[in-house]
């Protein structure tokens, strides 16, 4: 009998305590995974380790990212801490050929470790750009799913709508990734690597009961690749 996937996922850092929205843990556990809350470690040999005892990884979202921007972050958002950066880093890097599911900053997290670019502000850069954070008013929106994508493939459907809680956003795709969804107004909402690996998705399917599809199907690509 096959073991449920064990899914380790990031958290938030603040003020030297380390916390993570339940909704990630009931995502991940109701789509059949182990959810497992990962310390915020120091040393590449540490994060090998905890990555040798899991079988995908969820990279949740968080503040804003600094690597890779192609303009300063606006007053309204904190840097990521220097202590999540590192642990983010390492332990995505110690994942190798394991699946990532990267939500929101975990999207432009792995966008940026490609060689991407990132919006500081999407709506300082972007002309035309609609509002994509709910704290500065925005609201649901439709995001359109390239053909023959994974994303098509798992709601059936070429157009959903989505939530937005994000004021920085993908500029450029990095290496070996390819946008797969857009917002009406032609933000990158999806990325995905070349081999399928890695999954980016830029709004938050953890809070959105019909979007749970998105965790099975990520959980079973990690059944999938259970040693």
């Amino acid at each position: 009998m096959t073991e449920q996937p064990r899914i380790g996922i990031t958290t938030s850092y603040k003020d030297g305590r380390q916390s993570v929205d339940h909704t990630y843990i009931q995502a991940v556990e109701n789509a059949g995974g182990v959810p497992i809350i990962l310390p915020m470690v120091q040393h590449a040999e540490t994060a090998a380790a905890l990555a040798a005892m899991l079988d995908g990884l969820v990279m949740t979202g968080g503040p804003g990212i600094t690597k890779g921007l192609t303009g300063p972050l606006p007053e309204d958002i904190d840097p990521v801490d220097p202590v999540r950066d590192q642990a983010d880093t390492i332990i995505y890097e110690a994942m190798t050929a394991k699946p990532v599911l990267g939500i929101c900053y975990g999207m432009q997290f792995i966008n940026a470790q490609a060689g991407g670019t990132i919006y500081g502000d999407l709506m300082a850069e972007r002309q035309n750009a609609a509002v994509h954070s709910s704290s500065r008013g925005g609201q649901p929106h439709q995001v359109y799913l390239a053909r023959d994508s994974v994303l098509r493939d798992i709601f059936e459907s070429s157009e959903i709508t989505a939530n937005t809680y994000h004021i920085q956003a993908v500029a450029s795709v990095g290496a070996g990734l390819h946008a797969i969804a857009h917002s009406p107004d032609g933000i990158i909402e999806g990325i995905t690597s070349d081999d399928g690996r890695l999954l980016g998705i830029q709004w938050h399917p953890e809070r959105l009961a019909d979007h749970s599809a998105i965790f099975q199907t990520f959980i079973e690509k990690c059944r999938a690749t259970q040693s």
